[in-house]
């Protein structure tokens, strides 16, 4: 009899030893599994359209405020730039281009989302002393214009409203991306260009806009891909799933882009 109790008694402990072994097993399981999903470290390199460059800002500021130790760099430039560098061997981890074209020339992009649109403005200097009236204007060559380069999206833009206005613009500069245009207008170096709402928008302390329909003939979505060559291939992922949620897009919804 009693060493049916002995044997019972060690089948009892050798339950709780396996029971207990369970129980330490499973809650071990969980905090490696949430620190996998929030172990982003190290930099970001974004190479983004100059037109995303306040809303990117942004963005980056409440990316790295929501994972702390991580650091996201921007490069902003024209959309063809930021293609060819990248092509070149650029260190870069997310692209975010002004124009499906410009994305479709880049040779290890991912998987290409389009997150925002934005339509072309007529930017004039505060008063506009140039009396600028509409898009007509532009073939005046008496009013100095400036226009972005056909190869940068806005310059792209701008051919396609010219087209469908009938119109032959005279531009007395060519800009290789949306802000070098801008800044001209604000410091008044010309009496209008082409850019984008937003741009107007972000600067409407210096610049005036003027909207005009042909705009809705060339409208650009933007696409944002993580690269398959990227350093940092968890953080671009990362940072493309941040700019497509929710929180993103009332930011750029703010600035004035149009969001899917």
């Amino acid at each position: 009899m009693s060493r049916r109790i002995v044997a019972a008694g060690l089948t009892a402990v050798v339950a709780l030893t396996l029971a207990a072994c369970g129980s330490t097993d499973t809650p071990a399981a969980g905090p490696s599994t949430s620190s996998s999903t929030a172990a982003l470290s190290g930099t970001i390199n974004v190479f983004a359209a100059a037109s995303l460059t306040g809303t990117f800002t942004q963005l980056g500021k409440d990316f790295e405020a929501a994972h702390p130790g991580v650091k996201v760099v921007f490069n902003f430039a024209g959309s063809s730039a930021l293609a060819q560098q990248i092509n070149q061997g650029a260190p870069a981890d997310v692209f975010a281009s002004a124009a499906p074209k410009n994305m479709d020339q880049v040779t290890d992009k991912g998987t290409a989302t389009t997150f925002v649109s934005n339509k072309l403005e007529i930017a004039v200097p505060k008063g506009n002393p140039g009396k600028v009236s509409g898009l007509k204007d532009f073939a005046d060559k008496n009013r100095k214009i400036a226009l972005c380069a056909e190869q940068v999206p806005c310059g792209a833009a701008a051919k396609k409203v010219f087209t469908a206005a009938g119109i032959t613009a005279q531009p007395d500069s060519l800009e290789q991306d949306v802000k070098a245009a801008l800044t001209k207008v604000s410091l008044g170096e010309v009496d209008a260009a082409l850019v984008y709402k937003t741009d107007v928008l972000a600067t409407k302390d210096k610049v005036e806009g003027i909207e005009f329909p042909e705009a809705d003939k060339a409208v650009n979505d933007y696409p944002i891909a993580p690269l398959t060559k990227a350093k940092n291939p968890d953080g671009a992922k990362a940072f493309v799933d941040f700019v497509l949620s929710a929180p993103a897009r009332t930011v750029l919804s703010s600035a004035g882009f149009d969001t899917p």
